[in-house]
């Protein structure tokens, strides 16, 4: 096998990707210098909570479509066949259920940080817990977005690392420092159309010079491309329908339902209803999106077949093969490499971004303005906007992908609050410790796994010397104990990854119940009202009512906005909502001096009176 072949760029190809770093920076800018200026925490975080439906949504879109996916769903269905596509059928309930359960309990409880609800419904220490996670995870997450396709855009074209690196994290740091959530959201939009722009040109291009889109499905098909319905129920299998669309569900949950780079985007829409719109645009969306991967995959199989440029010693690693693929299509058309690099690097700027200003909200809503609660509104917005340029000279160039494993945890978090009223703080903090150590444990072990070990175990009887009849026994039993715990850790080992994050939500979720029936469930007139779903209520609908009391079991959540006994972020507070919950307060208590007692069961969800 030879040397990596290298192609090299153009001077219109280097002028298209200039072009959209400028763009991005311009609307930066944009937004720097009108409406209201980015002179408050609520316009710099929440884009003033005025966003619309369409922009929200393609945010949504963009921030976890990264370069990564770009190049690694083309490889994938290169190398395995289209059996990823399955991974759409996730989508249903990844996106019906944040629309239907988390943003309604999210958006009246104005949030500014996802992790504010941890403290309403726990305590300060498991918002703070959460918080450190969730930063721990952008952190790593951020240096594989960014650093990886670099590093493969450098092998295959001799793109210059490094200037690469410090050229879009700069122009991300920029727009986003200047424009705030706003700029971050239309950035996203305006890369959105580019990615689909690069792809949609390789995929044209590409089948043309294949003999048209009939010729590539036929390559597909005799190649063993085209993957049947494989409802092999192994969870160690890496891709099946039950991974990919079972499986799949919860870490679509984890990117969609309560990660902080997509609650803020729901958080900053004008209405509740908008923010649940922009979970049903996102999801025709998604499918194009898996679609495009899709096919250029299978385009890239019909002009290089078995015979692999990665075989051929062309290139290096899988993540490098769509880059020279690229390159080796458009190799007579100027420009159009240069077009789909910007559409690489919109997928690593839209997910930059969107992690730069998630970050910067949740240090200052949680770990700084928690302890210097009289900081002005002018330095709150100074200082957000500095996080963002220190978060950028704080990446780390290198680091194992492990969104999932602690999406996951946080996950589970959420759901034990959610769904579950008598879980206590206590619970709370060892489920989320008990959920980190699983994935860690089952992640590092999945890579030392494959290092080389022995594989018998070493032999209990002695050749030499026949033991006794008891010890006989007692070494065949232990030898039986061995071996079911060496299988049973090696199948976790090997669990898919599309399982992490439904095992380890799951283990916060199991390890907090008990820890929280041990310790003194929580009573219910400790809940603080808005941050239980009724999802208990709904199911065990056929239980008497004095055992869904026992349980706490709300039937709905507040059809109003509950005020926190705080004013916003910004300082302002909401007159309108203020009267309205005033004016609610009054009618109930109208409502009781006439009505004749009847017993009741005091709800979580109840209004109680707050004090602005």
């Amino acid at each position: 096998m030879g040397d990596v072949v290298q192609m090299h760029f153009s001077t219109p190809d280097y002028v298209i990707f200039a072009l959209l770093l400028v763009a991005s920076t311009c609307i930066g800018l944009f937004y720097a210098l009108s409406g209201g200026r980015q002179r408050t925490t609520q316009e710099f975080l929440l884009a003033d909570r005025s966003m619309s439906c369409l922009p929200v949504s393609l945010s949504l879109l963009a921030t976890f479509q990264s370069a990564v996916a770009i190049l690694g769903v083309p490889s994938e269905i290169y190398t395995y066949g289209t059996q990823y596509w399955f991974l759409g059928v996730s989508y249903f309930l990844g996106l019906l259920v944040p629309a239907h359960v988390f943003i309604p309990v999210f958006y009246r409880l104005r949030l500014t940080s996802a992790y504010e609800y941890l403290e309403l419904r726990f305590n300060k220490t498991v918002r703070i817990m959460g918080t450190v996670t969730f930063i721990f995870q952008m952190v790593i997450y951020m240096g594989v977005v960014l650093y990886a396709p670099a590093l493969a855009l450098n092998a295959v074209t001799g793109f210059d690392l490094w200037g690469a690196v410090l050229a879009m994290g700069l122009v991300c740091t920029l727009y986003t420092t200047l424009g705030g959530l706003k700029a971050v959201i239309w950035t996203d939009v305006f890369q959105t159309i580019v990615m689909f722009a690069g792809q949609l040109a390789v995929i044209i291009v590409g089948a043309h010079q294949a003999g048209g889109m009939g010729e590539v499905w036929r390559k597909a098909i005799n190649g063993s491309r085209i993957a049947s319905l494989d409802l092999n129920p192994d969870p160690t299998e890496r891709h099946t329908f039950w991974t990919l669309g079972v499986g799949g569900v919860f870490l679509m949950l984890a990117l969609y339902g309560v990660n902080q780079a997509q609650v803020q985007r729901y958080l900053s829409s004008r209405t509740e209803r908008e923010a649940v719109m922009s979970c049903y645009v996102v999801f025709p969306c998604q499918q194009v999106v898996l679609c495009l991967g899709c096919l250029m995959g299978l385009v890239m199989f019909a002009r290089y077949g078995e015979d692999s440029p990665l075989d051929k010693g062309y290139v290096k690693t899988n993540d490098q093969m769509v880059l020279y693929f690229v390159m080796d299509v458009f190799r007579d058309l100027p420009g159009l490499p240069g077009l789909f690099v910007a559409c690489l690097f919109s997928g690593a700027l839209s997910t930059i971004s969107s992690a730069f200003n998630s970050l910067a909200t949740v240090t200052m809503e949680d770990l700084i303005k928690p302890y210097w609660p009289a900081m002005t509104e002018a330095k709150a917005t100074l200082l957000s906007k500095g996080l963002g340029e220190l978060l950028f000279s704080e990446w780390p160039h290198a680091a194992l992908s492990i969104f999932g494993m602690v999406g996951g945890p946080l996950l589970g978090l959420f759901c034990l609050g959610m769904f579950f009223p008598w879980a206590n703080s206590t619970g709370a903090i060892v489920g989320l410790v008990a959920g980190l150590v699983m994935a860690f444990w089952i992640g590092i072990g999945h890579f030392v796994s494959r290092m080389a070990v022995p594989t018998t175990l070493p032999p209990i009887i002695n050749s030499t010397a026949m033991p006794l009849p008891s010890n006989m026994t007692t070494a065949v039993m232990t030898t039986a104990v061995m071996t079911t715990l060496i299988t049973l850790i090696t199948a976790l080992y090997n669990l898919s990854y599309l399982w992490y994050s439904a095992h380890n939500s799951t283990t916060v979720v199991i390890v907090g119940l008990i820890v929280s029936l041990l310790t003194g469930p929580m009573k219910e007139k400790d809940l603080t009202p808005g941050t239980v779903y009724p999802v208990l209520g709904n199911l065990l609908f056929f239980l008497p009512e004095c055992y869904r009391e026992i349980l706490y079991c709300p039937k709905a959540i507040d059809t109003h906005p509950y005020q926190m006994a705080r004013k916003e972020s910004n300082g302002v507070s909401h007159p309108k909502e203020e009267e309205k919950t005033e004016e609610t307060e009054r009618e109930k208590d109208e409502d009781e001096e006439t009505a004749t007692p009847q017993p009741s069961c005091r709800l979580a969800h109840t209004l109680q009176e707050t004090a602005l």
